[in-house]
């Protein structure tokens, strides 16, 4: 590549990053203005006009830190189900030869085809009615314990190990969880990223199934108690436009930064050096 094309498509590069990252940009500003400019020039607002009263505002009506902790507690209880059993079938579906496999990973795809919004209806009178989940963060986590998404992820990252890894490890006696464990999880470590960064936007950011299932205030993942205040609280605010701004960006600032710590992993791959010796 010539220098002037590296350099056209450094600015390309440029451009399209900042074009992306103008919305959240925009929406920290917003965040931090004692009154809303929607103009273009609110996108630089004066420094006079910057406070944090926003944040304390929406604090003090849907308390941020319980919200919090009420995403971390659903998305932590569907990232160990995601990765116990995706680590799990992926495994069985790469690696182990047995009857019905190729069925079963044709129904793992076929479930990515079917929206959630058709199955919500019989969860609910499932979770809620038949197992009395209802106000229950078990009755949040359990429709998305199992991810098929991830399960094809951890299957097409384990048919690249090379056969020869499990097969001398079996003839040294080695059981099949030894081998999940000591020789296709470490190999597979780009994966394990992936598969919790796409895992954990899903939930953490949900809406629809918790404001279903929960109706208790104090038991509501942020993005629930958010809408609701803007559809309830935010009109009474003296500056509803920034405070529903501070509320999204507490919201989104832990997918951000864990987009921005592990984004590496994405492109990394260290499964050469299982074969290397």
């Amino acid at each position: 590549m010539s220098r002037p094309q590296y350099i056209l498509r450094g600015v390309v590069l440029a451009i399209g990053a900042l074009a992306f990252l103008f919305p959240f940009y925009y929406m920290v500003i917003g965040s931090l203005q004692t009154k809303p400019d929607p103009s273009v020039v609110g996108a630089f607002p004066n420094i006079a006009n910057i406070t944090g009263e926003n944040y304390v505002q929406i604090n003090e009506r849907i308390n941020l830190f319980q919200g919090l902790l009420n995403s971390g507690i659903f998305t932590g209880g569907v990232l160990i189900g995601t990765m116990v059993f995706g680590l799990l079938a992926g495994y069985a579906l790469a690696v182990l030869q047995w009857r019905g496999r190729g069925v079963t990973f044709a129904l793992a795809l076929l479930v990515q085809v079917i929206p959630f919004q058709l199955l919500m209806i019989p969860l609910y009178v499932l979770i809620a009615r038949d197992y009395g989940l209802a106000d229950n963060y078990l009755g949040m986590i359990l429709p998305f314990f199992i991810n098929s998404t991830a399960v094809v992820i951890f299957r097409q990252y384990f048919l690249q190990l090379p056969k020869e890894l499990f097969e001398a490890a079996r003839i040294d006696g080695a059981s099949e969880l030894r081998l999940l464990w000591g020789i296709a999880i470490p190999l597979v470590r780009p994966a394990l990223i992936t598969v919790v960064l796409l895992t954990f936007i899903g939930p953490w950011n949900e809406f629809l199934w918790p404001f279903l299932v929960t109706k208790q205030s104090a038991l509501q993942p942020l993005a629930v108690s958010l809408a609701n205040y803007i559809s309830t609280v935010a009109a009474s605010a003296s500056n509803p436009f920034g405070a529903t701004l501070a509320g999204a960006v507490v919201l989104a600032a832990p997918v951000v930064v864990l987009f921005i710590v592990f984004q590496r992993y994405f492109v990394s791959t260290n499964i050469g050096s299982g074969v290397k010796g």
